[in-house]
């Protein structure tokens, strides 16, 4: 067998949207990452794999940005008819093609070693290629969902629901127990345009009546099978190969009963896809300096040490799942958003080791907000710049939060991570002008609408302008802007498909977005010229690197993706 160790600064352990994150995040502001999935895809319960829907915060203008705005965004343009082969093909490239990542897929890790407290190195095999990959770093982040660092180092961690009166969470069970929200085998539905007959294997379970599927939505098209669901009474990490079995079984008796049993308008709808691998919500979570908890979530999270937030509402699915005869989740009343501390993305006892995604330190019972992979995206993100930051200084997660917080929450600004309640440093260097409308918003450090306030400007696509003009001649070496993407659209319109019907009409571009514009700057020597010129952008949040001398600077919008108006929430030159 080959053996194959890489000596890099951060090594992330699972590539679901979290870890993925996480290794963009550092990989882009300069650390050396390396990324080990256990999986042939990334995604973990975004991909092809599992195909969990991604959802987030509620309420107009609280979606998550960064990273994960711009993986959709990219998937709305490439991917209209949303097919999973381009979202798992869309998710490899934006790993594999950053230059500071090694990629490890197909790779379990399976052992650790310790130089005291802190981890020393990580080793995965790779039954692909049959090797042994040994990764050596300061640095680790668990994003692997099930903790798997936490046993392999003795870093402390929790399972199950805590004691109602350890947090004072009023949504708690009296006393603590081991027991979890279940994980989920999906199955997916496509409509053809003739009669689809269905004959079920002789071992899948028998649902004759509708009385057998209590609240359990299964009407086509729009179905989602969540709800088929176990494990929480289990163990979510040791018996998953059994529950898998049995989900099998549910799985396929659900579908026999859409088709064989009752009129559910399926007689043309075939089995396109029953998923073999289940995706999880909760097992083994880690314990930061910080826990989480019901009343935080509820009192809005107002943390000094915000790295990002959530905005789900508590939803704590029944342990039992599928055999739970009544509704199988309960929402409890949550804020959006609510803000998540820097002290629980990383372990109180391992020194060196991050964590993200929905194995952070948090209580059962703020878990069920948080675990969401949009929420988990913008943590994986934060851990990333984070440790970015640590390489960088030499610093640990917590030598982070006690020296370098305020970098870190300017940098995840910076890369259009919103941080509620706080608002991204901005030098005005320049006199700032625009054809009509203030353009004062451009630069005021927050780049969204919030409480009704727009923080934006609006320019008439051919005819409107913006211009920064310098008193002396001044050296610019890079532009940002944060175009309007519409943080309010619906995640229906946007999300991948729970079913195919067979008049699906693919997904366009948000038609708010600045589709084409240019930059004109007026050189030392009085001279305009045409300095950058974007034909088709579809993205929220594009930088530019130029290296120019001048006088002015004007942004010209040219057109938009079919909005009158194009609506542009920061322009920022930097010198």
């Amino acid at each position: 067998m080959r053996h194959v160790t890489h000596q890099v600064d951060l090594c992330v352990v699972g590539g679901g949207l979290a870890g993925m994150c996480a290794a963009i995040a550092a990989a882009r502001r300069g650390a050396r990452v390396a990324l080990m999935h256990d999986r042939p895809v990334l995604g973990g319960n975004a991909s092809s794999e599992i195909r969990m829907w991604l959802c987030g915060a509620h309420g107009a203008n609280n979606r998550e940005t960064g990273l994960v705005e711009e993986i959709e965004l990219d998937n709305i343009r490439r991917n209209p008819m949303k097919n999973y082969a381009l979202w798992d093909m869309l998710l490899y490239e934006k790993v594999r093609l950053e230059p500071n990542i090694t990629l490890l897929l197909n790779c379990s890790c399976n052992d650790a070693t310790m130089n005291g407290s802190r981890v020393a190195s990580v080793r995965g095999w790779q039954g692909t290629a049959e090797t042994w990959h040994t990764v050596e770093a300061p640095l680790y982040a668990d994003c692997s969902g099930d903790s798997i660092l936490a046993p392999l180092t003795g870093a402390e961690y929790r399972v199950g629901r805590e004691a109602r009166g350890e947090f004072g969470e009023s949504i708690a069970p009296e006393e603590a127990d081991h027991r979890t929200m279940g994980m989920s085998l999906l199955l997916q539905a496509r409509e053809m345009g003739r009669p689809q007959p269905f004959t079920p294997p002789t071992w899948a379970h028998v649902y004759a009546r509708e009385e057998d599927l209590p609240f359990r939505d299964h009407t086509l098209p729009r179905a989602n099978y969540w709800w088929i669901e176990l494990g929480g009474e289990a163990d979510s990490i040791h018996d998953t190969e059994a529950l898998r079995d049995e989900l099998l079984k549910i799985a396929l008796g659900v579908w026999d009963h859409i088709k064989n049993r009752g009129d559910h308008g399926a007689e043309n709808w075939a089995l396109d896809w029953l998923g073999f691998l289940p995706g999880k919500r909760e097992s083994r979570r880690y314990v930061g300096d910080h826990i989480i908890t019901q009343n935080a979530v509820a009192a809005g999270g107002p943390f000094d040490d915000i790295i990002a937030y959530g905005g789900w509402t508590m939803d704590d699915h029944h342990p039992a799942g599928f055999r739970h005869p009544g509704a199988p989740t309960i929402w409890h009343p949550a804020p959006s958003p609510w803000g998540i501390p820097y002290r629980s993305v990383y372990s109180r006892t391992v020194e060196n080791l991050f964590c993200a995604g929905r194995n952070i330190s948090a209580s059962h019972a703020a878990l069920s907000s948080s675990r969401v992979m949009k929420t988990c995206a913008l943590l994986g993100q934060a851990v990333g710049t984070a440790a970015a930051i640590a390489a960088r200084h030499g610093l640990t997660p917590r030598g982070v939060y006690e020296e370098r917080l305020a970098e870190l929450q300017q940098a995840l600004m910076e890369d259009d991570c919103w941080l509620p309640g706080k608002a991204r440093a901005v030098s005005p260097q320049a006199a700032l002008r625009a054809s009509a409308g203030d353009p004062e918003p451009l630069r005021n450090g927050v780049d969204r609408i919030t409480n009704g306030v727009d923080n934006g400007w609006l320019g008439v696509p051919g005819s409107s302008w913006v211009e920064y003009r310098f008193s002396e001649p001044e050296r610019v070496r890079g532009l940002r802007f944060v175009f309007d993407s519409d943080l309010s659209r619906d995640p229906a319109d946007h999300r991948m498909r729970s079913n195919y019907s067979l008049n699906d009409a693919p997904v366009a571009v948000s038609p708010v977005i600045t589709r084409a514009y240019r930059v004109d700057v007026q050189g030392a020597d009085g001279q305009w010229r045409t300095l950058l010129s974007e034909l088709d952008n579809h993205q929220r949040l594009v930088r530019y690197e130029v290296d120019v001398v001048a006088r002015a600077l004007q942004f010209v919008p040219e057109a938009t993706w079919g909005a009158p108006a194009a609506h542009v929430f920061a322009w920022d030159v930097i010198g």
